[in-house]
């Protein structure tokens, strides 16, 4: 089975794409906005690329870690990219997909939430994810979205 994990930030998004069967990454790459856009294009350009994306792996399911509800200045433009991934999943040929903060992504890989900065922010290795000490934070959630996607 393929999967894809998502991060979200105000000017690019990061995914990840994972095949169960072989157990391995297949792609982890940045959709960046272009800069000229305006922010309807810019939701607009998001949502064309994730779904040729979608299509081109032929993605079973997927993850997005969202914003944390409790987060002290959330970014609007994140919140509203991350609304559009979650209309482009449900438009999509997906048989299951989940969006949530950390406690959720945490949930669907089963591990413990204490685990997770770790693994992201210090590059702790839990999972044996090749190449991990050389991914970004951002990617390195998008991996973990892609990993628990699996128990979507």
């Amino acid at each position: 089975m393929i999967t894809m994990g998502l991060r979200a930030a105000p000017k690019a998004v990061t995914f990840a794409i994972y095949d169960s069967a072989e157990q391995g990454l297949v792609n982890v790459e940045d959709i960046l906005v272009p800069a000229a856009f305006q922010f309807p294009e810019a939701l607009k350009y998001i949502r064309s690329n994730i779904l040729d994306v979608l299509r081109m792996y032929n993605v079973e399911k997927a993850g997005v870690r969202t914003t944390e509800p409790v987060a002290q200045s959330p970014s609007i433009e994140r919140i509203q990219i991350e609304g559009v991934i979650q209309e482009t999943f449900a438009s999509s040929t997906m048989t299951g997909y989940f969006a949530g903060p950390i406690a959720l992504v945490c949930s669907a890989l089963k591990v413990d939430r204490t685990t997770f900065k770790p693994m992201v922010k210090q590059g702790r290795n839990d999972l044996e994810v090749e190449g991990w000490d050389k991914m970004s934070e951002a990617r390195r959630e998008a991996v973990l979205c892609a990993l628990g996607a699996v128990n979507a």
